[in-house]
Formats: structure tokens, sequence, C-alpha cells
């Protein structure tokens, strides 16, 4: 494990949300009021506070709400959306052409759902999700119509598939033009290429006039190695796999020990 300089203080925190600041137990979302002081800590010290996040933007404002953030930048969609807010400002986007990709999956698994982002209101799906799995406002389309323009992100979702198969799949097809994130279960990300939670943040530190050597970043995701090697200190959950625990400079514990909290007051 690599560990900062000594006197090393981090500039901006990056925050993934579920799995590292809030769990999910029974379907319902569950924040400890010590993850919400924790975080208030930090912002008392003048440090920004940034979401990180593969949620899409209204859901990014529902994880701020309930952390008691009033504003400030945000990466959403694994990267593909950034913004400020209050009032919601879009900073970065970028989209790709997922139609030859969306096809491909749907060649094996013909009955997945599929969500595109429409940024800033929710998604347009193909078929309901299961509840509460995505935030904002749902449009029903065909998958055509859903992949017909360009988009910032494509959710996969197979109800008969495990997370394995659809790791293997993804990498079997190789998914040229696309950056892949696969969940716990079988849900795959679709980004576009050179896009992660990293490049998002980014264009955040470049706006701030801080450094990634000045980030400490908490994830718990594969959707999070990009960004835990970027920074100046990528910190993993008790609870990532190993290949995320691998790219990180340390490992807390896991969310159900509030291993962010206990990262977090290391430093503040």
């Amino acid at each position: 494990m690599r560990h900062p300089a000594p006197g090393w203080v981090p500039k901006v925190v990056a925050l993934d949300v579920d799995g590292t600041l809030l769990d999910w137990v029974d379907g319902n979302e569950v924040m400890s009021t010590a993850v919400v002081d924790a975080v208030r800590r930090v912002r008392a010290a003048g440090v920004h506070v940034v979401i990180a996040t593969g949620r899409s933007l209204p859901g990014v404002l529902d994880a701020a709400d309930m952390l008691e953030l009033d504003g400030g930048l945000c990466v959403a969609s694994n990267g593909a959306v950034v913004f400020d807010h209050p009032p919601v400002e879009l900073v970065h986007t970028v989209t790709f052409d997922a139609s030859k990709a969306v096809a491909q999956l749907l060649e094996h698994v013909p009955d997945a759902a599929v969500a595109v982002e429409e940024v800033g209101t929710g998604y347009r799906i193909n078929k309901a999700f299961p509840e509460g799995e995505i935030q904002g406002e749902l449009v029903l389309q065909s998958v055509e119509e859903l992949v017909a323009e360009p988009v910032t992100r494509v959710i996969i979702r197979s109800p008969d598939a495990s997370a394995e198969e659809f790791a293997d799949l993804a990498e079997g097809l190789g998914l040229q033009g696309t950056n892949y994130y696969v969940g716990y279960t079988a849900w795959l990300d679709l980004a576009p290429t050179g896009v992660s939670k990293a490049s998002g943040l980014q264009v955040v530190v470049d706006r701030l006039g801080v450094d990634a050597a000045d980030v400490l970043a908490i994830g718990d995701g594969n959707n999070d190695v990009e960004m835990l090697r970027w920074a100046g200190h990528g910190v993993a959950m008790g609870q990532a796999p190993l290949e995320v625990q691998e790219a990180a400079d340390d490992v807390t514990e896991t969310v159900e020990r509030d291993g962010a909290v206990r990262e977090l007051s290391r430093w503040f």
C-alpha cells in the first residue's frame, strides 16, 4: 500500500455513494448519522466534498440531500456528466454511439432491460427495472429509439445472468468504443471510451485549481478503480472486490462498519 507523504492533507474529498456512504438494507437506502457528521467535518475544514458516482443526476441530488450538501461540483454517470448546483448547471458531458454495443449484448441476453440516461431528468427504458435501482423520470421506448442518438450512458440489466457471466460476455465482445463496469448483480454500465470517474474528477480539479495529488478518494466498486488509481490517496472499502482493493493505496472497513467514516476521521 502507498501512503501519503507526511503532512499531506487532502484539498478535495471524492466520495462514491452506494456501498461507500450508504448501504442497502431490505431494499432501502441506509446512511448513518456518522457518515453525515464526517462529511460535515470535512466541509467545516474548508475542503471540497465531491460526490463521484455511477448514479444519474437526480440520484446524485438525492445523495447530496442525505449528506446535507447544499452545493458544489458533482461527478455523475461514472464521469460522463459533471455538474454544479444549485441551481443545476451542466459543466461537462460526453456522449457516444451505443447502438452497436447494445445490439451485440442483446444477441446474448435478449431478455435484458436497457436504460439510457436522459441527463438531468432520469432514464429512457425498454422495460421496468427493479424498484429503486434507477432514479428520476422513466420513459418507456423501444431499444431502437433508445440508441438512435448518442447518449452519455447505457445500463444493461439481466435478471437471469450473474455478474461473472456479464463480465465474461463484455470482455468476449470487446465492446469497442466503450468502457464497461459490471456491478455485483448482472448489471453492465456502458460509457464512452476514456470516460471514468477519474476523467470526471479531472474536470472538477481543473475548475477548482488543484491537482489529482490533492484528492482523497473512497470507493468500493469496479467503476471506482480508475478514480482510486488517479487520486493522491485512493481508499477501497473493506467489502470491495479484490481487484478494487489492489487498485487502492489503502483499504478501510466495510460500509456496514462505516469504513468511510473511519477514513475521513484520519484526516478531519
